[in-house]
């Protein structure tokens, strides 16, 4: 009961961070930002860290974007969850936000399991296929490279981008 609360709390303080909704409190003796001290609180870690961590227990090998949205960030973030249960649900997510600009938002999750969608089918530069789908908040974008699952997602209000080109061209840019 004490890890399904502390997942439902990790959940909850994820959308916090993902849709903006921060608290500002008036203290001067605060030494940490809010932000980041709010985002470790809740499970987040350097992308390097969360990325070995989720490696090392899934036995794989990530694959990162060497290109990421022409967007503004100020932070970017990785967490690491393991499912205790079926190791199939373990999920590496990694986080790009911009403190000013709420709507610049990009992540990246990687699982060891497929999971379905439903969309309009790609062909990416190797051969493989894509699923691109528009989500009320966020265009998606998901894809298979050395045996993971990838999704990429774009906050629909992020800019004026074609966003089915920019998660492709994300898409093309893992080896």
């Amino acid at each position: 009961m004490k890890k399904k609360f502390a997942l439902l709390f990790l959940f909850v303080m994820g959308l916090t961070i993902e849709t903006g909704n921060e608290n500002v409190f008036a203290n001067s003796k605060v030494t940490t930002p809010y932000y980041e001290d709010h985002s470790v609180r809740v499970g987040y870690k350097t992308v390097d860290e969360a990325v070995s961590e989720f490696e090392k227990n899934c036995d794989c090998v990530v694959k990162l974007p060497a290109m990421i949205p022409d967007l503004k960030f100020t932070h970017e973030f990785g967490a690491y969850y393991k499912d205790h249960k079926d190791r199939q649900k373990d999920l590496l997510q990694i986080r790009f936000v911009n403190r000013e600009q709420k709507n610049n938002i990009f992540k990246i999750d990687v699982r060891p399991s497929k999971v379905s969608y439903e969309g309009k089918e790609y062909t990416l530069q190797d051969g493989s296929k894509g699923i691109y789908v528009e989500h009320h908040i966020f265009h998606v974008f998901v894809f298979e490279k050395n045996n993971l699952q990838y999704i990429v997602r774009i906050d629909k209000n992020a800019s004026d981008i074609d966003p089915s080109k920019v998660l492709m061209d994300v898409a093309n840019s893992v080896n």
